[in-house]
């Protein structure tokens, strides 16, 4: 129950996502009132003594894929992402209904664990978007208590279809099985999304729609358009995964004679609302395009290492204004939830393109991005910082940790070092979702037994599809070194 005023006293406040301070802090209505000095504030609120605490705002989660979280360990160490999307596809097959919802309470309850307060999840189900789907997934995150922009991930060509050239690699039999699959006309996913839009199954002001057109390839350009047009007339968020490859790069070339971003404008799809995922291989001109459309790139720099995608050139899209977040992509590609480990390398990667300090992105404007940034990119009003009149999303962190002992620099020791260890209390919308070490508004044990045995049953379901799955990726992988060949540098 959230009551009417609480006052948190004693702790050591980070004021602004610029400096700590000593303050209590007056929260009402799921938002942060004031900030008090210490020894002030109302007689009639609740007073919660939050003393060696370090309080900072929830960490936001800009791009994430729940359907990950009940694949967990299903990736081999040695795929990148095309052959993975071949190889890995069979850890999504015949999957219920609560399937989903139990698969995104997973994920959820992770980011909680991990300190984040917020999400946008691209989920799929297959072989296309179903209104009950999105409203178990939607479910999920209300029963958990955190926010997200649930997004149905779609497409409507296979991965197949998607790369000129790639089902002329196989040889047959194995050519007529990838040919012959096939994902549900774009109108109809329209139509699926439209009504599940329409009758939202939980409060939109923590749970909202979002839109996920999967990758440009993988979309037609009639069905690009439909969701733009849709994102802009509702105003929903709209992300897609943009040049997270090099190989996406190169096939664009090839399909529309110009880089993914150029087509995508010519389309009419980039606006405020849009978000790329990940814009490894973005080149500048691309950058300058985004950010005069005022749009968004999420950086996921915890799967881009594991697929071997590549380092994204944060600072070159933040030079040319690019609105920036940080994600974690999905605990199967990504192993885990964890935003401080993706926040701490959205800065020290940096460090890895450059010997100048100057180009380097500081421990601040990593935090920004994990935080506002995000926030940004799911479309929410006044979250992921701590000031007057914003979200009560908070992270308690236990100032006695060995992270900060002996504690200098708490900011720096915070994005430098954290990794959710020290976490001991997360707040969402003025109440308490973690407390001693446990999550208070489900059953964590009879979760995780549930999801050892739906595993178990998917893994037999799904046995005779992960062979065909595994021989395929072999072939795409091979494809995907042959075309990228001699593709050195990003383009332009």
């Amino acid at each position: 129950m959230t009551h009417a005023q609480m006052l948190l006293e004693g702790g050591t406040v980070l004021v602004d996502n610029d400096r700590f301070a000593a303050l209590s802090l007056l929260i009402s209505d799921g938002r942060i009132k004031a900030l008090i000095p210490d020894g002030e504030g109302p007689g009639d609120a609740e007073r919660i003594d939050v003393s060696n605490r370090l309080i900072m705002p929830g960490l936001v989660n800009g791009h994430t894929h729940s359907h990950g979280a009940l694949g967990r360990g299903g990736v081999p160490d040695d795929l990148p992402l095309e052959a993975f999307l071949s190889g890995g596809a069979w850890l999504n097959g015949t999957r219920h209904l609560d399937d989903l919802h139990l698969s995104a309470q997973l994920s959820a309850v992770e980011l909680v664990r991990k300190g984040c307060t917020a999400c946008f999840d691209l989920f799929v189900e297959l072989p296309g978007p179903t209104m009950g789907g999105i409203h178990a997934v939607a479910n999920a995150y209300h029963d958990v208590g955190i926010r997200a922009v649930v997004a149905p991930m779609i497409a409507d060509r296979t991965l197949y279809q998607a790369l000129p050239g790639l089902i002329e690699a196989f040889d047959p039999p194995l050519r007529d099985a990838v040919a012959a699959l096939s994902l549900p006309a774009w109108q109809t996913i329209m139509e699926t999304c439209t009504e599940a839009f329409g009758h939202w199954p939980v409060p939109k002001d923590r749970v909202r729609p979002g839109i996920g057109p999967t990758i440009p390839l993988h979309c037609s350009d009639a069905f690009l358009q439909a969701c733009a047009a849709l994102s802009q007339r509702d105003g929903i968020p709209l992300q897609t995964h943009l040049a997270e490859t090099r190989l996406q790069q190169v096939m664009a070339a090839q399909r529309y004679g110009t880089s993914l971003t150029e087509h995508l404008d010519a389309l009419g799809v980039l606006h405020p609302q849009f978000s790329g995922a990940h814009g490894v291989w973005l080149s500048k001109p691309e950058a300058e395009l985004l950010a005069r459309h005022d749009a968004c790139i999420c950086h996921n720099p915890l799967s881009n290492l594991r697929l071997g995608s590549g380092i994204a050139p944060v600072r070159m899209l933040a030079d040319a204004g690019v609105n920036l977040g940080v994600g974690t992509d999905a605990s199967n590609t990504s192993d885990g939830q964890n935003m401080f480990e993706a926040m701490r390398l959205a800065a020290t990667l940096s460090r890895a393109q450059t010997s100048d300090p100057a180009a380097w992105i500081s421990t601040r404007s990593a935090l920004k991005m994990a935080t506002e940034g995000s926030a940004r990119i799911l479309g929410l009003d006044r979250v992921g910082k701590i000031a007057a009149g914003w979200a009560a999303d908070l992270l308690f962190l236990d100032a006695g940790y060995c992270h900060y002992t002996p504690l200098r620099n708490p900011l720096d020791q915070m994005v430098l070092a954290e990794n959710g260890a020290a976490l001991r209390e997360v707040m969402i919308a003025g109440r308490y979702v973690l407390a001693n070490d446990t999550i208070l508004t489900l059953d964590e044990g009879a979760l995780a037994a549930r999801a050892r045995d739906v595993a178990a049953r998917l893994d037999g379901a799904n046995a005779a599809t992960r062979l065909m799955n595994e021989a395929a990726a072999l072939v795409v992988q091979s494809f995907c070194r042959g075309n990228c060949d001699g593709y050195a540098t990003r383009l332009g």
